[in-house]
């Protein structure tokens, strides 16, 4: 395995924990101790993911995050907080993280998000994808991580467009938030639909006509959402 994981952290013994277990599973590694420091590492070099505290000296990592997406670098973001705050979590993921885990975690449970997430990120080559899959007006092209709506180019997070593929697949079946966080983030998060519901904000903003009135992405009352093709 040639993977490759950058860790910022301002926290030396974290970091220690962190790259010696993550190394252990097989990763290469490579270490930042500012939000500036790991800024300028994830854009000038190639990661194939980022470890990012939420937490740092000068640039915080939502800002980081933040930057790194603003410059159309997709690198998968693992982020971690201090803080046990819903807000916290929303907002890293508002903001492009794929995931997050909250201090303190167990090493094991960082290497397993880690292969989570580069598993779902990850081209599977067993599984080939249609050319596209069309909901009206809206085209999706599985493998570039694409999208059109008449004719716009659609710019989504990762985690976005993952959501927004398995509601197009899944056309016309009413899909629970429990059952989007189980397929789409690969593991239980534990009832955090919140998670979902911002992610399906975010398509129905870009996506929408009327994001009061969505024809694309209907909300199910009491059961989930269900992606439609517009009447």
């Amino acid at each position: 395995m040639n993977q490759k994981v950058l860790i910022v952290d301002d926290e030396e013994s974290i970091v220690t924990l962190l790259q010696y277990n993550i190394e252990k599973a097989g990763f290469k590694t490579d270490v930042a101790y500012t939000g500036t420091d790991g800024l300028h590492k994830a854009t000038s070099q190639s990661f194939d993911l980022i470890v990012l505290d939420l937490m740092l000296p000068g640039l915080e990592g939502t800002e980081v995050c933040k930057q790194l997406r603003q410059k159309q670098i997709d690198t998968p973001i693992l982020m971690l907080t201090a803080k046990d705050d819903e807000f916290d979590k929303v907002l890293g993921l508002e903001l492009g993280a794929d995931d997050y885990l909250t201090k303190p975690f167990s090493p094991k449970e960082v290497v397993a998000r880690i292969k989570a997430i580069l598993r779902r990120t990850g081209k599977r080559e067993s599984e080939p994808e249609q050319s596209f899959i069309k909901v009206s007006e809206l085209l999706i092209y599985p493998e570039q991580y694409e999208a059109t709506i008449r004719d716009e180019t659609l710019t989504f997070t990762r985690k976005e467009f993952e959501l927004l593929l398995y509601l197009a697949k899944h056309k016309g079946k009413v899909l629970s938030r429990d059952q989007l966080l189980s397929a789409v983030w690969n593991y239980d998060f534990v009832g955090d639909t919140r998670i979902v519901d911002v992610h399906v904000s975010h398509l129905r903003e870009k996506i929408e006509p009327d994001t009061k009135h969505p024809v694309y992405i209907k909300t199910i009352r009491g059961l989930g959402y269900k992606m439609e093709e517009p009447s």
